[in-house]
């Protein structure tokens, strides 16, 4: 499991379990709703009575790790950290890979698309207050269609067509080569979000 705990951020929970003054608690972590927009990447306290049986389990010097077996693939390159400031500090955990779960070229291509969509795409949209998902996808002759959603600030835009067309499908189909093409499904009759009208 690629998850790095700096040593301030071990010594900071080293620091938290002592105080709770229980024999072998330990630091759970885990993600609620991974795989989503949604996503958010906890740590709770742990009592031994508490640990789950498939729990993966990661021993550092202080610290003991109980990783829901769930959320493993949205954990992988997380990075807790601890940084201290003028009110006292802050314990940080990153993980890049909660929303949607880090692929390779094994991958189905539905979670491919997915992670170019999360981690590349939906990011520049984002300043426009926009989103695209991935509703399905549909064999065709000359390989895979992409139907695609857009949502917020795309749904009803006026740039919408060469959003898709030069930004989206043309991210997907050089990255992808078993990707044919994308279609819209939005009612972009609905305007009142609107980036552009």
């Amino acid at each position: 499991m690629n998850i790095t705990v700096t040593e301030a951020g071990e010594n900071y929970l080293a620091e938290l379990l002592e105080k709770q003054d229980v024999e072998g608690i330990a630091v759970r972590i885990f993600i609620t709703q991974p795989g989503t927009p949604y996503a958010e990447t906890c740590l709770a306290y742990c009592r031994p009575d508490e640990v789950i049986e498939d729990d993966e389990v990661m021993q550092l010097e202080k610290v003991c790790f109980y990783l829901e077996r769930n959320s493993l693939p949205f954990l992988e390159e997380a990075l807790i950290d601890f940084s201290t400031d003028r009110m006292g500090g802050q314990l940080t955990i990153k993980a890049p890979n909660s929303k949607v779960p880090k692929v390779s070229d094994d991958s189905p291509l539905a979670d491919q698309i997915n992670y170019i969509l999360y981690s590349d795409v939906n990011p520049g949209l984002a300043s426009h207050g926009g989103e695209v998902k991935l509703i399905e996808l549909v064999e065709e002759e000359d390989g895979y269609i992409a139907i695609l959603q857009f949502g917020g600030g795309c749904q009803g835009c006026s740039a919408v067509d060469m959003t898709l067309k030069d930004g989206v499908e043309r991210t997907l189909v050089e990255r992808l080569p078993a990707l044919a093409g994308v279609r819209d499904v939005t009612d972009h009759s609905v305007r009142e979000n609107a980036y552009y009208k």
